[in-house]
């Protein structure tokens, strides 16, 4: 991370600050036209009006790629695959392209209009599609990894936690990574964008929450948080990662990323600060 970035984060705290932190990371990143990318936008993988995806490729035809699928934040309420004369996030998928996955960005329906397990069963949904449309853009349906932050992490976490959202058979993933999410609505606090998703009936968390079920799966997990993340999601990670430890199979990745806040850890991909994205091509490589 350059000194002056590293620096200005620390000023701003632990805070959720797109425009700020967009204003240090825009700068590092490409803009369109990409180069070397084909790239198809607002394909749609389901009939509501946000059910769209873009997906990135090589510029070159190839086939077999792993796929990486991102799911955006945004407070539940809020938050886009991109938005116009930003790069994010298509920083992502740029990043997915050159390290040799088939990039796959997702919007997903929003509260209040549409709440649990709304954002869970447009993820099923965006999967079904991939496994099947996949394979004729240069991607391996058998190997497809999915990805979210903060609401798009819960909305991850929420699908492979209930195999009753499943539209492919095991639910059609290589592995999942959860970047800034909550496990457990029934321990610490659930603000207000999750009140506006999951509802008011606290009765209602527990079967809401994901790591009852995260225990359970077959499917790989890496979770994340930040030194500069809300304490919220710092203390999730905590959470996570002692539950997985006592489960039969091992330990689950976790990643406390140094110096990065709860925006900068997405923004920063595609830069030259590779500490979060290598370790999600070592979860690739090792299958755990």
């Amino acid at each position: 991370m350059p000194p002056e970035i590293a620096k200005k984060l620390a000023e701003l705290g632990r805070v959720v600050d797109p425009p700020a932190t967009a204003q240090l990371y825009a700068p590092l990143q490409p803009k369109e036209p990409y180069f070397g990318f084909r790239v198809e936008r607002d394909l749609k993988y389901g009939p509501a009006e946000r059910n769209l995806l873009d997906v990135f490729m090589p510029q070159a035809i190839t086939s077999g790629r792993p796929v990486l699928i991102f799911v955006h934040g945004g407070a539940f309420i809020g938050g886009s695959k991109r938005r116009p004369n930003s790069p994010f996030y298509d920083n992502v998928m740029l990043w997915a392209v050159k390290n040799g996955f088939i990039g796959v960005n997702i919007d997903y329906r929003l509260a209040p209009e549409f709440r649990w397990p709304a954002g869970a069963e447009d993820v099923a949904a965006a999967i079904r599609w991939v496994s099947e449309q996949i394979g004729e853009r240069g991607g391996d349906p058998s190997r497809i990894y999915l990805m979210g932050h903060s609401a798009g992490a819960f909305h991850v976490a929420n699908y492979v936690s209930h195999p009753e959202f499943f539209k492919v058979k095991g639910g059609g993933l290589k592995g999942a990574i959860m970047i800034s999410a909550t496990y457990n609505l029934a321990i610490g606090t659930v603000g207000e964008p999750e009140r506006t998703y999951y509802g008011d009936d606290a009765s209602r968390y527990a079967s809401q929450s994901s790591l009852a079920g995260l225990l359970k799966t077959d499917i790989p997990l890496m979770a994340v948080s930040s030194e500069l993340d809300l304490p919220v999601f710092v203390g999730q990670l905590d959470l996570f990662k002692d539950a997985m430890c006592k489960r039969p199979g091992g330990c689950a990745r976790t990643v406390m990323l140094p110096q990065h806040s709860h925006m900068s850890e997405m923004y920063s991909i595609n830069t030259e600060d590779t500490r979060l994205t290598d370790q999600i091509l070592d979860f690739v490589k090792a299958g755990k």
